[in-house]
């Protein structure tokens, strides 16, 4: 087996590789959203603390 018959996948190479695309996308956001998430809400908790002081 070459290394051009291994990523032709036997003809099903578009299905394949989009579907690791697809897996590695939404295991990505899996990851990135909650740090987003978690940064916005530290940010609003500071600045709530912040005009409670002043």
């Amino acid at each position: 087996m070459s290394l051009q018959e291994f990523f032709a996948m036997g003809g099903y190479a578009f299905y394949v590789w989009a579907a690791y695309g697809i897996t590695l996308a939404v295991l990505a956001a899996n990851i990135l959203i909650p740090v987003m998430q978690r940064k916005q809400w530290l940010r609003r908790q500071l600045s709530k603390h912040k005009r409670k002081e002043g």
